[in-house]
């Protein structure tokens, strides 16, 4: 007892704390338990309001401001135009903003989301509403559409960025990025799906096939009950605004944000030192650049491929069961190359994946048309479309993890690096439609007519192979000089590691004192 009593004031300091259990507390493993597949489904959810979305604005809405909306074809550019310039503008604005964000209850990131889902189902829907009035339908279509843009950003860039607050471990985040890529191009299927299926009998453009038609060929779309083709294009905008509801809450109850994922902020930064710390670290640059070309290739052939089946093959009646293929091959083959990138590395897997679709672009301008074709190079087209979703995504928090290395002092600024990612893949899509809508107007394109000129016809055949082929090759010579190959990436997760278990070992330390 003397012995213990002499000890007492010493050890009784070590003994209070029970450093065993202090030490299990803060075990990584227990505080980063595994994402179970639950929860790497409702993540996956989450991006799906994306590009539902964005696949029935980018199919339909310019037919419906014509079509349906009525508006002049200058107006209908003019909306498009500024509306992806301001979406474009949008994304870094946010970006700069979330990396400012404090940390709340139910995290960084859920706040944009939650909040912003309310007003992103509501403009989405006025989007899709004609008006009463003549004066100032222009202004209600741009309005609504730059704001449902906003929204839509305010959801989309935390979401983007959540990706880096899941799991501290790349191959869960790696997995949790293709179970997302995989239920996003779904949401694609779906968003083409519901509006097609909803409106698409709303045209009554005779088939090609009938040569008997009493029907002139140069008869408008509009045929139809103007006001059954306002109604079916509400309808459609409502159930997808339900979809969309349903899927932000499935990711707030399914993803709980890791607290300890993200390291204590540092000062923050203005949006100049911001923006001046994304164009300095060269890997991003570059990763970015590549896939700039190489996205401005396939939207373009996205964005001209239904032209091109209607006018330049004459599948009119058989263009959107082509897309939903294209599309479900592509769901079908995210897991494999999910496999792949693991096995043969992410960026061979992404040199594969753009190579691969470059015969079939030739091969579908270059043989005479035919329907059985046209759906065999469908579907090998829809394994170049999964590596085009899945691979960038999967590969930007590789760059993330590649800076915080480089700059182990700087930390809270990973949404600036997916909003400027998500800006310039916004840049391309809005020059793809302007290449596009430029150069069918210089070849003769007449709007809400069954049948175009020989130029058309030649123009799209222009815009689906030559110059997304040239985009690529070109996205992809820059690819090659992307540093983080498979080793710098694995010594990026090592020293990551060390940094987070040093954290853990300095707060441990600040307990016991």
């Amino acid at each position: 007892m003397a012995r213990g009593e002499g000890a007492e004031p010493y050890a009784g300091t070590f003994l209070t704390v029970k450093p065993l259990k202090d030490i299990k507390t803060v075990k990584p493993k227990e505080q980063q338990p595994q994402l179970s597949v639950w929860n790497k489904l409702c993540f996956a959810f989450g991006g799906a309001p994306y590009q539902i979305t964005g696949s029935a604005l980018g199919f339909f809405l310019q037919i419906y401001l014509l079509d349906v909306a009525l508006l002049d074809p200058s107006y209908a550019s003019i909306i498009l135009f500024v509306g992806r310039a301001w979406d474009a503008i949008t994304d870094p604005t946010v970006g700069f903003l979330v990396s400012r964000s404090r940390w709340t209850s139910v995290g960084r990131m859920m706040p944009w989301i939650l909040c912003s889902t309310p007003f992103a189902v509501l403009t989405y829907f006025l989007i899709w509403y004609v008006p009463p009035f003549e004066e100032g339908k222009v202004i209600w279509f741009l309005v609504f559409y730059c704001l449902f843009q906003s929204m839509q950003t305010c959801f989309h860039v935390p979401y983007s960025a959540l990706t880096m607050f899941i799991s501290n471990k790349q191959e869960e985040r790696d997995s949790a990025t293709a179970y997302r890529m995989t239920v996003e191009v779904l949401g694609t299927v779906l968003g083409t799906a519901i509006q097609g299926q909803i409106v698409g009998g709303v045209s009554t453009c005779p088939d090609d096939n009938h040569k008997n038609s009493t029907i002139l060929p140069t008869v408008n779309r509009t045929i139809t009950s103007l006001d059954e083709t306002k109604n079916a294009y509400l309808i459609a905008s409502g159930v997808i605004c339900i979809i969309y509801v349903l899927c932000s809450v499935v990711l707030f109850l399914g993803v709980k944000e890791q607290k300890d994922s993200v390291q204590k902020k540092s000062k923050p930064l203005t949006f100049r030192q911001g923006l001046w710390l994304i164009v300095s670290h060269r890997p991003y640059v570059q990763l970015v650049s590549a896939f700039l070309f190489t996205s401005l290739g396939f939207m373009l052939l996205e964005g001209n491929f239904a032209l091109f089946i209607t006018y330049a093959l004459g599948h009119r009646r058989d263009f959107q069961n082509i897309l939903l293929v294209i599309m479900l091959s592509g769901t079908l083959t995210i897991p494999w190359w999910q496999w792949f990138l693991t096995r043969f590395g992410k960026k061979t897997a992404s040199f594969c994946g753009n190579l691969w679709a470059i015969p079939f672009m030739v091969l579908i301008v270059s043989l005479k048309s035919n329907l059985t074709l046209s759906y065999l190079v469908s579907v090998a087209a829809g394994v170049s479309v999964a590596a085009s979703f899945l691979l960038p995504w999967s590969m930007l928090p590789d760059v993330v993890d590649d800076f915080k290395v480089n700059n182990p002092d700087i930390h809270g600024h990973e949404a600036l690096f997916y909003s400027f990612y998500v800006f310039f893949i916004k840049f391309a899509s809005g020059l793809s439609l302007g290449i596009s809508t430029l150069s069918l107007k210089f070849a003769g394109y007449e709007t809400g007519s069954c049948v175009q000129p020989e130029s058309v016809s030649s123009t799209l055949k222009v815009l689906v192979s030559p110059v997304p082929i040239a985009l690529i090759i070109l996205g992809l010579l820059i690819l090659r000089t992307y540093p983080i190959d498979e080793k710098r990436r694995q010594g990026n997760r090592k020293a990551l590691q060390a940094m987070l278990e040093s954290e853990s070992d300095t707060t441990e330390l600040g307990s016991i004192v």
